[in-house]
């Protein structure tokens, strides 16, 4: 074979190898592909099959008859009072306590300088504690409650369960005999002393900044206030 021939002879035998492997790299892609799209299919089809179970369904419509349960009970709470610190009247007491299961009633003195920061930890606590009303009562218009339950000192929370008293916060003789406690010490301390699985929907410790001055006249009572132990 001449030179020339047999150049030509390699160069069409190259020719051919590039285009065997460039054929076998064409049908790799092709199979890749193919393989990829059929998975996608079958994933569709997966996805299809799971709307169509029953099992699946039954936990969706399961699930939305809780969420709706539970918006229904938040708003029988609401329309309860829950939510907010409200003040309420002696006439109004029994009502209160005895309508809810959980209560928290804190008697206050409005000229106390404790009573009212007791006032802005309830009010903060109010309306992340859905499943408790939480109220206030002015000692000096409920003589009668005051006597029955045995108050003598303020602030003074009672913490009610299905209309019976079971715990009392008696001035801040729990929380350090210290004015500057925190909501969320408030908040453990009420726990712990109701015994309460209080649902928490968030809430942050309310803002200690603010100044609360002492009167410097307190009328005469035979009540004691916290800030004279």
């Amino acid at each position: 074979m001449d030179p020339d021939s047999f150049r030509s002879t390699l160069s069409s035998l190259a020719f051919g190898n590039v285009m065997a492997a460039a054929a076998r790299d064409y049908q790799k892609e092709v199979l890749a592909k193919e393989k990829s799209q059929a998975t996608a299919s079958n994933n569709e089809v997966d996805l299809d099959e799971l709307m169509d179970d029953p099992e699946l369904e039954k936990l969706h419509a399961e699930r939305i008859a809780a969420l709706k349960k539970e918006v229904e009970k938040r708003d029988v709470l609401k329309r309860q009072g829950h939510g907010e610190y409200r003040e309420i009247t002696e006439g109004e007491f029994l009502g209160e306590v005895t309508g809810s299961e959980r209560v928290i009633c804190h008697f206050y003195h409005r000229e106390f300088y404790r009573c009212k920061i007791m006032d802005k930890h309830l009010k903060a606590l109010a309306p992340v504690h859905l499943n408790t009303k939480f109220i206030k009562l002015d000692a000096e218009n409920a003589p009668f409650f005051v006597s029955k339950l045995a108050v003598k000192t303020l602030p003074c929370v009672v913490l009610f369960r299905n209309g019976i008293a079971l715990d009392r916060l008696v001035g801040f003789q729990d929380l350090g005999s210290k004015d500057d406690f925190t909501t969320r010490a408030l908040e453990n301390l009420l726990k712990r002393k109701g015994k309460f699985s209080l649902k928490q929907d968030g809430g942050e410790d309310a803002d200690e900044g603010e100044d609360y001055h002492k009167s410097r006249s307190i009328r005469s009572s035979t009540i004691q206030d916290s800030d004279s132990d």
